[in-house]
């Protein structure tokens, strides 16, 4: 018990931080507020990690003790989903539309879209989203912009011009069976929200 928590030798020295790209260190370190020269043992790795999730732009951290002196914080971070347009600027969104960036430019591959109401909770978002990562990468990229006039309605703009009401994010794979048949007829609209009666129009 005195090597754990009375010995000078097994105490806080560092923090290490891993998984990091958006937020830096230094703020993690910050945040998780951990002094130096506290035993290792007394660390509340809960609380800490509890106290890393509060940055917004974070997801989730994990805390762990590297002995002897070592404290590692292990962080996930948010990954935008959409881009917002503002004034000229993009807000970048997670599934969850928590801001994770504001930058200038919009990233390639990353569609637009334009919430009704606020963003933070937004179903529409999370439903674009959804249907978003469920797309193979091929037709992903192809998405410039992504409506949702009804939950289970996301709809996709492809940079082509081509329209693809895509329903749900369910039945994915049908849907793009369905969909790279479809486009064989050259049409501006193509609707695969109910596999198995796919419509074309346009």
């Amino acid at each position: 018990a005195w090597a754990l928590l009375g010995s000078r030798l097994l105490v806080v020295r560092s923090v290490q931080v891993t998984g990091t790209r958006l937020v830096p260190a230094s703020e993690v370190i910050a945040a998780a507020d951990v002094p130096k020269g506290l035993p290792l043992l007394r660390v509340n790795t809960t609380t800490v990690a509890s106290r890393v999730d509060r940055i917004t732009q974070i997801q989730a951290a994990v805390v762990t003790r590297d002995w002897p002196d070592t404290l590692v914080i292990i962080v996930q971070e948010r990954r935008a989903a959409l881009a917002i347009p503002d004034a000229g600027r993009f807000y970048l969104v997670d599934p969850s539309g928590v801001v994770v960036q504001r930058v200038s430019k919009r990233p390639a591959g990353l569609p637009l879209y334009t919430p009704v109401g606020p963003a933070p909770g937004n179903p529409g978002i999370r439903a674009a989203a959804d249907v978003m990562r469920s797309l193979p990468g091929g037709l992903a990229r192809q998405v410039k912009s992504v409506t949702v006039p009804e939950l289970d309605a996301v709809t996709l703009h492809l940079s082509s011009g081509i329209t693809v009401n895509w329903g749900s994010a369910g039945g994915t794979a049908q849907k793009v069976r369905e969909l790279s048949i479809l486009m064989g007829t050259h049409a501006r609209y193509y609707d695969v929200s109910a596999p198995g009666s796919a419509a074309t129009s346009g």
